[in-house]
């Protein structure tokens, strides 16, 4: 767990098993550049990432570079559910779909996909 202090509360950038994980499994360079980035942009300004959305679920995207950060609001700040790879969705999407959509609306319609992060979200809980 990560806190940004903003003008009167933390905000705070929550890492689930999975994620934590996935950051972990990096390069401690690669680990720093991407939570540098990810809370110096995050806090606040959700409204500005892409959003992929199914039924009342409702998740955000973050590109940093060759990975991509997909998490979702909560009252204290943010959930990160998975850290991936540019490589790792590009194999998932060759895998699972035709690309004749842009990222998010084939991510968004697919249901592999909110398998992966609903598995990640269900880690948190226990």
């Amino acid at each position: 767990m990560s806190q940004i202090q903003g003008s009167h509360h933390y905000f705070q950038i929550i890492f689930n098993p999975t994620s934590a994980a996935e950051l972990a499994a990096m390069p401690k360079d690669l680990q720093l550049e991407i939570l540098g980035e990810f809370k110096g942009t995050v806090a606040g300004q959700q409204e500005e990432f892409a959003e992929l959305a199914k039924g009342r679920k409702s998740l955000h995207r973050y590109r940093l570079g060759n990975y991509r950060i997909y998490f979702e609001s909560h009252e204290l700040g943010v959930v990160v559910h998975r850290i991936l790879s540019r490589n790792t969705v590009k194999d998932f999407f060759f895998r699972n779909v035709r690309m004749t959509k842009d990222e998010d609306a084939l991510l968004a319609e697919n249901p592999d996909f909110w398998r992966m992060i609903d598995e990640a979200a269900a880690a948190l809980r226990t």
